[in-house]
């Protein structure tokens, strides 16, 4: 007998890790999570946290907490060029802010890796089922056709585990993709990278100039993020190894250096405070599962930082996945519906990989000086508003039923999000009221299925459908003159049902079925019986 038995071992105890631990509680599962690191990220990482990832945030009630610890959106949601910061050259763009709202109860925030980390540590660890170590390292994993076997070493000693399934999130260096034999496909690495953290008395030097990121045409071409809009700051810059450089070139004083010249101030006092060399990379993963093993994170893409996709990507990917997970081993899914993972999520982790690569190609430009300051500006601003891949991406798989209408086809499928409940796209958000309290239709997607419906009656066909196969589906039913507890004067028209239709919305918040007809329990428990690939 193993030391541990689980439903599911989770391999690396970063964002995307963290998250499907979350998950796995949310959903009633047990879970190991197994990370080397003796604890959370030191160096921000990432920043960037999406819309979407903001309402994965907002449904497991730490929004709160994400804000408090991150930057006010009005001095971050900016972008920055300039030959230093305090240049006479410097432009500023700010983020639509206004234009994207009406999309979502939530919107992109600004809060470093470190941050984010500890607040989705905290909460993994409080949630029931969840079992997260730090400083214990897998070191062997393998699977039969009912589990998987691994072993995992710490201080305490060696122990073995017996779990269901597993997750591979141990980043884009993966061992576990290693062990498994998945290759990776994408362009050459595009570059040596050197993270340089410090901090310095910065911000009273950048009136009317906050932002999040500042690209600097400097003497050594650089990015400089804000950490937390205080005293810590992180330079990007890079070397080329075929040109002599190598990560020893940048020595305490050759750093120190780069920060006053990106800065402008010659002598400014500069504490370091860590450097880290990384490798730029967009590639992806040839197969995002392997028999009862999955990909999840950096293991399966990995992208650019420009555009902050990565970890965002890879969060949605622990969100598609867990509840799949979850209805295959509760016995309401067939062992089909896992098939769909990689269905869904490989070409959007492949589409977000190429949309980073796009955007990195356009910072390499600038910061060869191929494009000019206010050129440079409109492109990098207008590359900073992506809704339109952020919530619009959609999935076509056996885990949705086409309705056999068509795609949105905006001018600018990057830039702008058309909100639609088509089967395979996110559920919009619209404003809703029950009772004295406003809410968005998010709030009304559980972790079972859910029936959105205009038509009074489908709540009925959903509890016959439950009864009939022992799926979680919860039913609302939403009206325009309060004859329901929900009340909303345009959700049906933006869900396409009519006045008697409804919607399935799967756990993970996209449209799995859409119907104009009237309440059928019939035609929703075949809808649920393909979507739950049963039989």
């Amino acid at each position: 007998m193993a030391d541990f038995e689980v439903d599911v071992l989770i391999v690396g105890g970063g964002p995307v890790g963290l998250a499907a631990s979350i998950e796995c509680s949310r959903h009633g599962l047990t879970s190991l999570l197994v990370e080397r690191h003796a604890g959370t990220s030191i160096f921000p990482k990432a920043r960037l946290v999406s819309t979407r990832t903001m309402e994965l945030v907002r449904a497991w009630g730490v929004a709160d907490e994400v804000e408090r610890v991150g930057l006010p959106r009005e001095d971050s949601l900016a972008v920055g060029v300039g030959s230093s910061l305090t240049a006479a050259d410097f432009h500023r763009e700010v983020a639509p802010i206004a234009e994207d709202a009406p999309q979502s109860p939530t919107y992109t925030y600004i809060c470093a890796q470190d941050r984010f980390e500890v607040v989705l540590r905290d909460l993994a660890e409080r949630l029931p089922g969840g079992d997260v170590r730090f400083a214990t390292t897998l070191t062997s994993l393998d699977q039969d056709e009912s589990g998987v076997d691994g072993v995992v070493e710490s201080a305490s000693g060696r122990a073995t585990v017996r779990a269901r399934y597993a997750i591979a999130a141990d980043g884009g260096r993966s061992t576990v993709r290693e062990r498994l034999g998945i290759g990776v496909e994408g362009p050459p690495p595009l570059g040596h990278m050197i993270s340089i953290m410090f901090d310095a008395d910065v911000v009273p030097l950048l009136t009317d100039r906050m932002c999040a990121l500042y690209f600097i045409r400097s003497a050594v071409p650089c990015a400089v993020e804000a950490v937390d809009n205080e005293r810590r700051w992180i330079i990007q810059t890079g070397y080329d190894p075929e040109e002599g450089g190598s990560e020893a070139d940048f020595t305490p004083e050759f750093c120190v250096r780069v920060v006053r010249e990106a800065v402008g101030v010659p002598d400014l006092e500069v504490e370091l405070v860590g450097v880290m060399p990384w490798l730029q990379q967009a590639v992806t993963a040839t197969r995002f599962r392997s028999g009862r093993v999955f990909l999840a994170g950096d293991s399966a893409h990995v992208s650019t930082p420009q555009g902050g996709f990565g970890m965002n990507c890879g969060i949605q990917d622990a969100h598609n996945l867990v509840w799949k997970l979850a209805a295959v081993l509760s016995g309401t899914a067939g062992e089909a519906l896992l098939d769909t993972y990689e269905a869904e999520r490989h070409p959007i982790g492949e589409r977000t990989v190429g949309e980073s690569l796009a955007n990195a190609f356009i910072t390499f430009r600038m910061m060869e000086g191929e494009l000019s300051m206010k050129e440079a500006i409109a492109r990098q601003a207008g590359r900073r508003s992506c809704e339109g891949l952020v919530l619009g991406f959609h999935y076509e798989s056996a885990a949705v039923v086409p309705d056999g209408t068509g795609a949105p086809t905006p001018v600018d499928p990057y830039r702008t999000y058309v909100p639609t409940a088509r089967p395979g796209h996110r559920a919009p958000h619209v404003p809703v009221r029950r009772g004295a309290e406003e809410l968005s239709t998010l709030d009304l997607v559980g972790t079972g299925l859910t029936v959105l419906a205009a038509g009074r009656g489908w709540a009925q066909a959903a509890k016959e459908v439950a009864a009939r196969t022992g799926a979680a589906i919860a039913a609302v039913e939403v009206s325009t003159d309060g004859a329901t507890d929900v009340v909303s004067p345009t959700w049906a028209s933006v869900y396409g049902v009519g006045e008697a239709g409804a919607v399935l919305v799967r756990p993970d918040g996209h449209v799995a079925w859409r119907t104009t007809a009237p309440p059928s329990a019939d035609a929703l428990a075949a809808a649920v019986a393909t979507v739950l690939a049963r039989a």
